[in-house]
């Protein structure tokens, strides 16, 4: 069974200049269950993330901070949101939806939230519309319960997973890889263990060749037990902040490479949605729903 994570504070309330990209959140399980990719009993509702777990990959004053309205003005400008309880419920409901999401991709194969990706989140910071980054959450949760050993990473949002490569940056157990805009937000970069820059500009068959060389290189050296993919759709053409010239034929491809890796050496995947910012909001859901019927092709759902 295919497995999404799903719940309504993912969306509302959000500020009205971020409200537009919040909306694929709803619209994305409406078209899977639509074109009858998924049933309703594919989807599951998250609980909010406590305050232990989310300290597993951030630190503990700035999860407390968080949580507790005492943030600082200067870091809720980092951000991009103004402080609201809402918002920071919507996060923890995204990050357990990550937890749980892994979970159930430990017992299938591969599990999805429809949303996620919060990669700007470092350590001790959030950037970017990012307070909490759920797959580190859920990488660092997986490795203290003893369900995972070495954990990859790869993170295909055009936008650096910044916050990612900083809290692993030490880490022996979890290899993050970013293949992203090298002239992209954020503008001063951390160190993932591999990064991956792409020039402005970038076209389908140099994009899928550097990723399907990458990839295989990745599997074989790293040897995970466990993989996090962050399929952002901003890679497309048509986005308004990601600069490529990747076709929505070329991004299908993207996930093909990722999803049948995964299930080519048997490894379980959890798969969070990432940036898209394209004018028209059909094409980037469009794109997303692509990522899941890829998974229903490969995994035989």
């Amino acid at each position: 069974m295919l497995k999404i994570a799903f719940h309504p504070a993912y969306i509302y309330p959000v500020p009205e200049n971020h409200r537009f990209p919040m909306l694929k959140y709803e619209l994305i399980p409406s078209q899977l269950l639509y074109e009858g990719i998924i049933t309703k009993n594919s989807l599951f509702e998250p609980k909010k993330v406590d305050f232990q777990t989310a300290c597993l990959a951030h630190d503990t004053d700035y999860v407390r901070h968080l949580f507790d309205a005492t943030i600082n003005p200067k870091m809720q400008r980092r951000i991009g949101f103004p402080w609201s309880q809402q918002l920071v419920d919507r996060e923890r409901y995204l990050v357990d939806g990550t937890i749980q999401s892994a979970l159930f991709a430990r017992q299938y194969g591969i599990s999805f939230n429809v949303a996620g990706g919060t990669h700007h989140a470092g350590y001790d910071y959030g950037e970017g519309f990012c307070m909490l980054n759920d797959q580190a959450i859920a990488a660092t949760y997986l490795l203290d319960q003893g369900l995972a050993k070495r954990i990859l990473i790869i993170d295909l949002d055009v936008h650096q997973g910044n916050g990612t490569a900083h809290i692993f940056q030490n880490s022996r157990a979890v290899f993050t890889f970013s293949m992203h805009g090298a002239k992209n937000f954020p503008f001063i970069k951390e160190k993932s263990h591999v990064d991956i820059e792409l020039e402005d500009g970038l076209t389908d068959d140099i994009y899928l060749s550097l990723l399907e060389s990458n990839l295989k290189n990745l599997f074989d050296t790293v040897d995970p037990d466990f993989v996090f993919y962050q399929a952002g759709v901003d890679i497309l053409e048509t986005d308004k902040l990601g600069k490529l010239k990747v076709t929505p034929q070329g991004c299908k491809a993207r996930d093909y490479l990722v999803l049948s890796s995964c299930r080519h050496y048997n490894i379980p995947v959890q798969v969070s949605m990432g940036g898209g910012y394209s004018v028209h909001i059909k094409d980037i859901v469009n794109a997303h729903v692509e990522t899941y019927k890829a998974a229903v092709d490969i995994y035989e759902f």
